[in-house]
């Protein structure tokens, strides 16, 4: 990490963590963050659910919730990026404090609540941007909804010309009974909802599922087949836990979704388990404790197809992203991979 890199996140985790995110954002905005552009070669450039990627690591939903820096985002390393979650309306989530670092965990805690400033405005931004890598929104509902499952419909159907591909969010353990629509029964419902939404799309984009790392091998079992007979594009595995399995941290009683570090190794054995039971029918996104190019290599080795991070760039800056895609390169060239795609699944059983 360079110095002012360095100096930089120092100062930011002098201030409250949610007006730290805040002030990253406004950076990033105005220009203030250096970014070195597209990072690629022949290895790292993959097709996954018919995108093409120069390089197979994300960023996950969550850090652009309303789709603000899009443009810089763009031009920070990342192979492809989520912006949202976004609700049909604007809601401002959860009451503050709602974001905590963990540091001696390298983790974070948050209950934001899909706070956000509703599709609208989001898609009204997404239409605006440049071309380059692929954009995908998050699918959220709104917390005072009758019919949450029509929400994700609603949203897809306002967003859906504007994004590149589009994420089913059913895992969010931060709006109440939301995790409860990953039920067998009504996640079929709410997806079958989703996929007719996008039948109605002058262009229909790939539609992915996110779910869990707290299923049951049974509800695991419930939600693979589930997302196949959907028809759905792929499924990312996976978003917060609220386990609290080991901590350190004085916030780690605090209530919320986890993220991090403690997630690396729960999260990479739930998407090796959910390898196995989509057999190669469907591409897998492994989120997770991602913050280095050997946990990147990792979670291609046990089943992903492409990776994301979020809370590593709390700890490790955003270049992150570039430095991860450049040693995940030499990691594939140093074991003999010509491809991304040549990797994925190569060490799934030593997560199982």
């Amino acid at each position: 990490m360079r110095l002012i890199d360095r100096l930089g996140l120092a100062a930011l985790h002098r201030m409250d963590p949610e007006l730290a995110h805040d002030l990253s954002l406004r950076a990033l905005r105005a220009g203030l963050v250096p970014c070195p552009g597209p990072v690629t070669s022949p290895r790292l450039a993959c097709r996954v659910a018919g995108l093409d990627l120069p390089n197979p690591v994300g960023l996950a939903a969550g850090f652009d919730k309303n789709a603000e820096a899009v443009p810089a985002l763009m031009r920070a390393g990342f192979g492809f990026l989520e912006v949202g979650a976004a609700t049909p309306r604007p809601q401002p989530g959860n009451p503050k404090p709602r974001l905590f670092r963990l540091a001696e965990d390298r983790a974070a805690i948050n209950r934001f609540g899909f706070n956000n400033e509703g599709v609208t405005v989001i898609a009204a931004r997404l239409a605006g941007r440049p071309s380059g890598v692929p954009v995908g929104l998050n699918l959220g509902a709104n917390k005072d909804s009758t019919d949450r499952a029509a929400d994700f419909a609603a949203v897809l159907r306002a967003a859906g010309a504007q994004v590149d591909f589009a994420t089913v969010n059913v895992s969010s353990p931060n709006t109440e009974r939301l995790r409860d629509l990953q039920g067998k029964a009504a996640l079929a419902g709410l997806l079958a909802g989703v996929m007719a939404a996008r039948a109605g799309l002058d262009r229909p984009v790939p539609v992915f599922l996110k779910i869990a790392p707290d299923l049951s091998p049974a509800e695991l079992d419930d939600v693979a087949e589930v997302a196949l007979g959907a028809g759905v594009d792929g499924i990312i595995a996976t978003n917060t836990t609220l386990s609290r399995d080991g901590l350190r941290s004085a916030h780690a009683g605090q209530g919320g979704g986890l993220s991090g570090q403690p997630l690396f190794e729960k999260s990479t054995r739930v998407l090796a388990q959910l390898s196995v039971l989509v057999e190669g029918r469907l591409p897998l996104i492994g989120v997770g404790g991602v913050a280095s190019a050997e946990q990147a290599y990792a979670k291609i080795r046990a089943g992903a197809a492409a990776v994301q991070l979020y809370t590593a760039l709390v700890y490790g800056g955003l270049g992150l992203a570039a430095e991860i895609a450049q040693g995940l390169d030499a990691l594939l060239a140093r074991d003999g991979f010509a491809s991304v795609a040549d990797a994925v699944g190569t060490g799934r059983s030593d997560w199982l």
